[in-house]
């Protein structure tokens, strides 16, 4: 019986590994060993960097609202505060877009959480 290597299979496999290299500089684009370790490398970066954006835009939002509570007399940690007492569920993405494209409504609920501090 004929013995079967794996030269077709192992071809893909190379070639999928350098079509995801392609763009990179110079070996790590062209030379399979090379183009692994970067690849490798870039995919781990890449699922990391995904937390990271979660993490990013969390800090983001918190930081809108902090200036936009300020404006209305109150620190960030009274301002929370202030609307978990008054019972008032709004997430914090939801807070910091009311407090760039609407402001009036965010002294609205600034006024609220003030009310139930005092």
């Amino acid at each position: 019986m004929a013995r079967i290597k794996g030269g077709v299979g192992a071809k893909k496999r190379h070639n999928r590994t350098l079509k995801l290299a392609k763009g990179y500089k110079g070996a790590r684009s062209k030379q399979y060993r090379v183009a692994k370790q970067s690849v490798m490398r870039a995919l781990a970066s890449s699922y990391a960097g995904r937390k990271q954006r979660k993490r990013d835009m969390r800090s983001l939002w918190i930081a809108r609202i902090n200036a936009a509570a300020r404006l209305n007399g109150l620190s960030y940690s009274k301002f929370m505060y202030g609307l978990k007492l008054a019972g008032v569920d709004l997430n914090r993405k939801m807070l910091s877009e009311m407090a760039v494209s609407d402001p009036e409504g965010f002294t609205k609920v600034a006024e609220v959480a003030k009310s139930k501090l005092a």
